[in-house]
């Protein structure tokens, strides 16, 4: 494979775009920092196909970066391949408003073809390729220049060893038959909703801290205005206000602003400075929550009570059990949110009620909570069965576990 000297032109750039616009897939990956900012500042990108790969430096002087991104957002021959590409992506959001197409996220797809969660790629390059990376260079602050030759050939191997590894997998999920599983999992991490700043609806990350509207509705306008004012001057949101702050405020909320000298977490200097004054002003223009605004009454992860939580370990096990029969990342098959929601007895909008999830492992959950399925030992190992069967074939069987409604 070539590997090209730092792209710091354009020109360059532009010629290496055009050859792999022809590629049926690229691999990409891309250094950042983003400890001391809100916007994430791209630092590097690295690029490869199965013929060549180059490291190109966004923070040289004059680079214009339209003929990467126009490959990664507009081209739709060319797959892109990332490993736990979200944050990748992320920053390509940032920067145009798109999100790369068509995608393929190598860590989402060995979760569909052995048990590994989330497999970091310093073992994928092992597990596939048997060669161990060195981590000399992981911790460095890629916006310093100019970067060492090592420092670029660490980053290259990134989209060198992705590029072979890439093919092999395609061939495993081929063989499998488990490729579409994964087109609604590339989907979701290619939708740029999930990438996009909402001010209506930031505060729901903030745990809430009671059910009244008028609180609420406090809690609202101070994390639009938290996330407002970290935009504006390009710090982490934490630097504004910590979560347990905003909500302790919006909680118990300043008569005046002199009054923010007391707050916990806060600097004294709010008592009368610019910024202690928009927080009033925020406060003061807050509106209590409208009943469709509330969030619902029974949030995911309430409590099950004692029989719905034992209904709900079971399903758990039944998910271990099936994970492991078919190589399987039980995280792929089903979140523990919506093994809870089916145990307390909701059958609607959940994945695992649907296209190949209830397939494999869906129906069998559904039919364990209506008592039509047990765990029992045959032959001395833990197996599902239909309660009708166990035992039906002359097989010595024990039921261990069975939910009769």
């Amino acid at each position: 494979m070539k590997i090209h000297p730092l792209i710091t032109t354009t020109d360059a750039l532009a010629d290496l775009c055009e050859r792999l616009a022809k590629a049926d897939f690229v691999t990409v990956d891309t250094e950042f920092m983003r400890e001391n900012t809100y916007w994430p500042e791209l630092c590097l990108v690295q690029i490869a196909d199965d013929k060549e790969a180059a490291a190109i430096d966004p923070l040289a002087p004059g680079l214009d970066m339209s003929p990467l991104l126009d490959l990664m957002c507009e081209n739709e021959d060319v797959l892109k391949v990332f490993h736990a590409g979200g944050q990748d992506v992320e920053i390509i959001y940032n920067l145009t408003g798109k999100t790369p197409h068509p995608i393929f996220d190598t860590q989402i797809a060995m979760m569909a073809v052995s048990q590994s969660e989330q497999i970091g790629y310093s073992n994928l390059v092992e597990s596939w390729l048997g060669l161990t990376i060195d981590k000399g260079a992981r911790f460095t602050d890629w916006s310093r220049r100019p970067l060492t030759e090592r420092q670029i050939e660490y980053a290259i191997g990134d989209v060198t060893h992705l590029s072979k590894i890439f093919p092999k997998l395609l061939k495993r999920l081929i063989k499998t038959g488990r490729g579409e599983w994964l087109d609604i999992e590339m989907e979701k991490l290619a939708d740029p909703e999930n990438y996009r700043t909402d001010m209506e609806t930031v505060w729901q990350k903030i745990r809430a801290p009671s059910r009244n509207p008028t609180v609420l509705g406090r809690l609202k306008s101070l994390a639009a205005w938290r996330e407002r004012e970290a935009m504006d001057k390009n710090i982490p949101r934490g630097r504004i206000m910590r979560d347990e702050t905003l909500a302790d405020i919006a909680s118990h909320p300043p008569r005046e602003q002199h009054d923010l000298a007391k707050v916990r977490g806060l600097s004294t200097g709010w008592k009368d400075n610019d910024i202690g004054r928009r927080l009033m002003q925020t406060l003061a223009d807050s509106k209590p929550l409208t009943e469709a605004e509330m969030p619902p009454k029974t949030p995911r992860g309430a409590p099950l009570g004692k029989e719905g939580a034992l209904v709900a370990d079971l399903l758990k096990l039944l998910l271990k059990i099936r994970s492991r029969e078919i190589d399987i990342a039980a995280r792929l098959l089903a979140r523990t949110d919506d093994l809870e929601l089916l145990a307390a007895g909701q059958r609607k909008n959940l994945p695992i009620l649907e296209g190949w999830r209830f397939e494999q492992f869906g129906r069998d959950a559904l039919e364990l909570v209506e008592g039509k399925l047990a765990f029992a030992v045959v032959n001395g190992k833990l197996k599902m069965a239909h309660i009708d069967d166990i035992g039906g074939n002359g097989e010595q069987a024990e039921v261990i576990a069975h939910v009769d409604e």
